[in-house]
């Protein structure tokens, strides 16, 4: 019997839930070509919101097509535009004569290579000269707006790790250069996202920056208790399972609602349960999961200096005066310019999140697994040392 449960690829169909409210949204501004920046933590789904938002935009319109691009292992401006001619060219045509004729008429002065798989229909890949790219970067720029408006299509060009185009040569540079064209484009619409926040926040929100003001900016927030337990109740159903709305919240609460854990945590202890699933079943459930994950978290805190570490413990056992004598003094933080910094590196390692006065854990079981293993233990290290001592 497979899961009911989907945690580390795209939730789709039956394993999707909730986002009514954003699908709808979304699905809008992709039929009326708006260009949208999607921010918010990683794992929160904003990959398979956007499948499901095109799922349904396919459904009303054919005529709107969508070129899906992930930038993962993107590190260049070579190795992006290579992506960006390539899936563009894939999702306007699937036949080697169309493919060829696009790159004949709107590549011209690249002229890049095209490698195709054994069978033509079904995959290819792009290599161009990057001296000639250099000169020439508008042709493949403005490639998806002059086939599409050749084609009479709509298309809505998805990228994911967009934030990845900070780490290029000039990124501001290549930055202003994208937003010129972009920004001119009537048959083609952006929709902009990635997994590490605040360097998004840094490229959208900032009036210095040239992606500021590109278009409509989405924070999509955790789906809350009232929708995860219904989809959770049914999902066990599906399978002839039973798990009382209690327990289901009981889910919700250990991972803070947290989209990929909450399907993670139900999968272990829909795992664990034969035909109802009970509270003791779960909490098993989250034990097994806080020791599978704790050779990586093991990893992320041996990356961590004593001072990021001490910060850390201070905010789990509830502490808000950072700045203040005492707790600089109690968890050895050094000075208020050092809190500073140490808020400022866990920010980029995506450990926590700080709006106002208010700071919080990306991921909750990384908390859990700080509170329940690391600090306990090094709370006995330090007793077991005082006792000797003496």
């Amino acid at each position: 019997m497979n899961t009911p449960f989907v945690f580390g690829k795209h939730a789709s169909s039956e394993y999707f839930t909730n986002r009514t409210e954003e699908v709808k949204q979304l699905s809008f501004n992709f039929q009326s070509l708006i260009n949208t920046v999607i921010i918010s933590p990683r794992r929160w789904g904003k990959s398979s919101l956007v499948l499901k938002a095109a799922e349904e935009v396919q459904k009303i319109d054919k005529n709107i097509r969508f070129c899906f691009i992930d930038m993962y292992n993107i590190r260049t401006e070579n190795q992006f535009y290579q992506l960006l001619a390539q899936e563009v060219m894939k999702a306007l045509s699937s036949k080697l004569e169309e493919i060829l004729e696009i790159s004949k008429n709107y590549l011209s002065r690249i002229i890049p290579k095209i490698s195709f798989s054994p069978d033509p229909a079904s995959d290819f890949s792009i290599s161009m000269d990057w001296e000639e790219v250099k000169k020439q970067p508008d042709e493949i720029l403005d490639l998806a707006e002059k086939v599409a408006s050749s084609k009479n299509f709509k298309l809505v060009i998805c990228i994911d790790e967009f934030q990845n185009i900070s780490g290029f040569d000039q990124p501001v540079d290549f930055q202003k250069k994208l937003r010129s064209h972009w920004q001119t484009h009537k048959n083609v619409g952006y929709c902009l996202y990635g997994s590490k926040r605040h360097m998004l926040l840094d490229v959208f929100s900032s009036h210095s920056m040239p992606f500021y003001n590109f278009g409509q900016i989405l924070f999509l927030n955790k789906i809350s208790e009232k929708h995860w337990i219904p989809f959770i109740i049914e999902r066990f159903a599906a399978t002839g399972k039973v798990i009382s709305a209690e327990t289901a919240g009981l889910i919700c609460t250990l991972t803070e609602n947290h989209s990929f854990y909450v399907q993670q945590l139900a999968h272990f202890a829909w795992l664990n349960s034969e035909n109802t699933c009970y509270p003791e079943q779960v909490t098993n459930a989250f034990e097994t999961l806080l020791l599978q994950l704790s050779f990586l978290y093991q990893s992320l805190t041996d990356s961590l200096s004593n001072s990021q570490i001490n910060f850390l413990e201070a905010t789990i056992n509830g502490e808000e005066k950072f700045s203040s004598k005492e707790i600089i003094q109690t968890y050895n933080l050094g000075t208020s310019a050092n809190v500073t910094r140490i808020k400022q590196a866990l920010v980029s390692k995506e450990i926590i999140e700080i709006s106002g006065s208010d700071i919080e854990f990306l991921d909750p079981m990384y908390k859990h697994w700080l509170s329940k293993y690391w600090f306990k233990v090094r709370s006995y290290k330090t007793n077991m040392c005082c006792l000797l001592s003496k």
